[in-house]
């Protein structure tokens, strides 16, 4: 198996603002492309909203051309009419790229920082020191951009534990 490199979309979802990031993977090195959010007016209507984050992730999509997506899991708010929003965006956040063709895995927030900070309850300044470590290059200019990268950076450890694990056991099976 060559250390072919492996450009990885990571989503943050959010209704108001919906934080993505690129990263590379070649072997061991992550190497960061690009990061952003896409926003929706409070003021439109939900459906509107909805389709502002479809389109802005199709052209993030297009842009950069990534083979896998990830896109970070949801917690249950206190209150059940923002979890049930939040469900929604994270609804587009994995449809725009399953429509796409690319693979989309989940992960949940407590797995994501503890594979980018090695603990599982870390909070957002140490995510965000990490990601700035771990992404040499890389500019601090959203906290939900940073969150996104995370997940990335976290897609990027699993899937290449998953490919070693599937490699091995394929070689095995011969």
């Amino acid at each position: 198996m060559g250390d072919r490199s492996i450009r990885v979309l990571g989503l943050d979802p959010g209704l108001r603002n919906m934080g993505w990031g690129v990263i590379d993977v070649s072997g061991n090195r992550l190497t960061h492309v690009a990061d952003g959010v896409v926003h929706s007016d409070d003021r439109d209507d939900l459906a509107r909203r909805l389709v502002t984050l479809y389109d802005g992730l199709q052209d993030i999509i297009r842009t950069w051309t990534p083979d896998e997506a990830a896109v970070e899991e949801t917690f249950v708010n206190k209150n059940p009419v923002s979890t049930l929003k939040l469900g929604q965006a994270r609804g587009i956040a994995l449809l725009a790229p399953a429509r796409e063709g690319l693979p989309v895995s989940e992960y949940p927030p407590n797995l994501v920082k503890k594979s980018v900070v090695g603990a599982g309850h870390a909070d957002k300044t140490q995510v965000q020191a990490m990601v700035r470590m771990l992404l040499p290059g890389f500019q601090l200019s959203k906290a939900d951009a940073a969150d996104a990268l995370a997940v990335a950076i976290c897609h990027a450890h699993h899937s290449q534990t998953r490919r070693l694990v599937g490699g091995i056991m394929a070689g095995a099976a011969r």
